[in-house]
């Protein structure tokens, strides 16, 4: 009672709009200006941080998008093709008869030269269009051709014309080759659609996505299949049915240690037991999609279990008293209204799986593959591990294919993100 009486007697003899007050005040004011600038300045660091890495990507990037083309009229003359066998003619004698019609002057060392202007896939791109329509023979058409990969770094600026020639890729000669088919307006660049719709390749200029783009969906579509059913069942187990005791609480604790395992520890797990000991095959989008399983299992079970809680109690008291059974209660009443926070967990944990990369490499699935796979158990690429490779290469050309695969692989996250926000948004429920 002296205690608060001596209180009351400070606060009275206080002077609040005395100077002491006011020190006070332009304090507390200070630290909280301190704290706004400190928090702003984070942002800010944060902000600077992301625009660097796009701005690196992009510029660097950009010009995988694009992919030179020579515009060439092309004669199928019966000289070069056997029409008994048009798969196994001589389409490369046709091409520098070709390369003969545009440079009449040109000696045969110099045709060889003027033939390594255009790309490998030339001689197949040639085939292709008269082994499906062999009334081509004898005609002339019209094709777009593309370029192999120094002509088109050339094209697009990424040779430095300048540089001492022993030190370029191109040599002055095969400079001036070029620049003459640019000025006869034969040289077109557009967009390069080939970045999708082919494999990976030796070659950069014909290098593409396909591969990896379809084994990274077979590979979540197995996760997705394997990840989902399980993790919501062991949830609803867990926070619904499941007594609370030193059993059900180290579970707990396990599940929440496991989503904190490095990704690295899953795939070795995966390199041990599905190929160790089951025999699966290596490189495989399904074995790829089971580890991946593994890995996002944790992630789903935490948000389904949270999503589950965020549920209020009046709901269960509700249906209980109204007469319905443990079960009717959770999967007719909880589950439907936790429904929204359980798949914006699972989309956060499938985007999650989807740019890991060393549980993939540890299985195997960096091989050099040429084509896209047909099925769940053909050997195949995924995305994050098709970066890996090109990253990897000495070629000059996969430079900027690297950067523009990590943007294609940022736009699938990105799109993963928003369609959870978007489902969160849409069926979140307040009460």
């Amino acid at each position: 009672m002296t205690d608060i009486n001596t209180d009351q007697a400070k606060a009275e003899r206080f002077d609040w709009d005395g100077a002491e007050y006011s020190a006070r005040v332009n304090k507390r004011k200070r630290s909280e200006l301190r704290l706004k600038a400190i928090g702003l300045t984070a942002i800010a660091a944060a902000l600077g941080m992301l625009f660097l890495l796009l701005s690196s990507l992009i510029s660097t990037g950009y010009h995988a998008f694009t992919q030179t083309h020579i515009k060439f009229d092309v004669t199928y003359d019966p000289e070069f093709i056997n029409p008994d066998n048009l798969a196994r003619s001589d389409y490369r004698g046709l091409i520098r008869e070709v390369m003969r019609e545009n440079f009449p002057e040109a000696t045969d060392d110099d045709l060889r030269m003027l033939s390594g202007i255009l790309s490998n896939a030339a001689q197949f791109k040639i085939r292709d269009r008269i082994v499906e329509d062999p009334s081509l023979l004898g005609q002339t058409i019209s094709l777009n051709i593309p370029v192999s990969d120094p002509y088109d770094q050339l094209n697009k600026g990424l040779i430095n014309r300048d540089t001492p020639e022993q030190f370029r890729r191109v040599n002055d000669a095969e400079i001036a080759a070029f620049d003459v088919l640019v000025s006869r307006d034969v040289v077109t660049k557009p967009f390069n659609w080939a970045l999708f719709t082919n494999a990976d390749s030796r070659f950069p200029e014909l290098a593409g996505l396909k591969g990896a783009i379809v084994g990274s969906f077979y590979a979540l579509l197995i996760c997705f299949a394997l990840s989902f059913p399980i993790g919501i069942g062991a949830a609803i187990y867990l926070e619904e049915f499941a007594p609370r005791n030193k059993v059900s609480d180290l579970i707990e604790v396990n599940i929440n240690n496991l989503a904190a395992v490095p990704s690295v520890v899953f795939g070795l797990l995966a390199l041990a037991v599905f190929i160790g000991w089951f025999g699966m095959p290596r490189s495989a989008p399904f074995v790829g999609g089971m580890t991946l399983a593994l890995m996002t299992l944790p992630t789903i079970i935490i948000a389904t279990r949270a999503a589950l809680k965020a549920v209020p109690p009046s709901i269960r008291e509700a249906a209980l008293g109204v007469g319905a059974s443990k079960q009717q209660v959770v999967f007719g009443h909880v589950l439907p209204l936790a429904m929204p926070g359980i798949l914006t967990g699972t989309i956060i944990g499938l985007a999650q799986a989807l740019g890991e990369t060393a549980p993939l490499l540890l299985i195997g699935m960096n091989a050099f593959i040429t084509a896209a796979p047909s099925t769940p158990f053909d050997s195949s690429t995924a995305l994050p591990t098709q970066i890996f490779i090109w990253a990897d290469s000495p070629e000059r050309g996969f430079v900027s294919r690297t950067s523009a695969a990590i943007l294609v692989l940022l736009g699938f996250l990105i799109f993963m993100n928003a369609i959870a926000i978007f489902l969160r948004n849409r069926f979140e429920r307040k009460w």
